[in-house]
């Protein structure tokens, strides 16, 4: 008897030291959001593409300002879009757990996040902007993996398998360049529902 309580007091000591140390609050629902933001978006961007008479298979290197300027507008609009819809799932559920938004684990979460995402987000500009369009999808998907791998351990394992997911597919795009709207989609779009939802079904079971 005393045996097993002694276990369950040290499973219960787990379980709290793992909440202090982890980013619990973070939302299956802020990567489904984020998953169908992309989608719109990579749909527009075909749009574009199709206006200026471009496919997806002959689009590495056009260079007209407009047109980049357009892509590098509708890529803003997105990334804010999907940052308010995760901010607000992760407040909702916060709420739900009585637990501080911004916390010691938030802070450090954001900020391991934020380099590698500001580091790729200003080299893919600066290359946008040169005309190099056909590695901004690879770019984009790897430097966003390598940055979900570097928080993997505060967070859920989704975010680690979602990591390599995305690593995975811009290397890929890597190797076939003119299809890199297509892997956007699937990574940023497909592979943020799947998780999503994966990661509430867990979170539930």
């Amino acid at each position: 008897m005393n045996k097993e309580k002694y276990i369950e007091d040290l499973q219960e000591i787990r379980t709290l030291m793992d909440r202090s140390t982890k980013f619990i609050s973070l939302s299956g629902w802020a990567g489904v959001f984020a998953g169908l933001v992309a989608l719109i978006s990579a749909s527009c961007a075909y749009y574009l593409l199709g206006s200026s008479g471009v496919t997806i298979s002959n689009y590495t290197e056009i260079g007209e300002r407009s047109f980049e300027l357009k892509l590098l507008g509708l890529g803003l609009i997105t990334l804010f879009v999907a940052i308010v819809g995760g901010i607000y799932f992760t407040m909702q559920k916060s709420k739900k757990q009585q637990k501080p938004v911004w916390d010691k684990q938030t802070k450090r979460v954001v900020t391991d996040l934020s380099i590698p995402l500001i580091t790729g987000g200003i080299l893919s500009v600066l290359l946008l902007l040169r005309g190099y369009l056909g590695i901004i999808a690879p770019l984009t998907l790897v430097f966003y993996g390598m940055a979900l791998l570097n928080v993997s351990h505060y967070t859920r394992k989704e975010v680690k398998q979602l990591a390599i997911t995305e690593i995975v597919l811009g290397l890929l795009a890597a190797v076939m360049v003119g299809y890199g709207l297509v892997f956007w989609a699937i990574g940023f779009g497909v592979a943020h529902i799947i998780y999503g939802v994966k990661m509430e079904l867990n979170a539930k079971s």
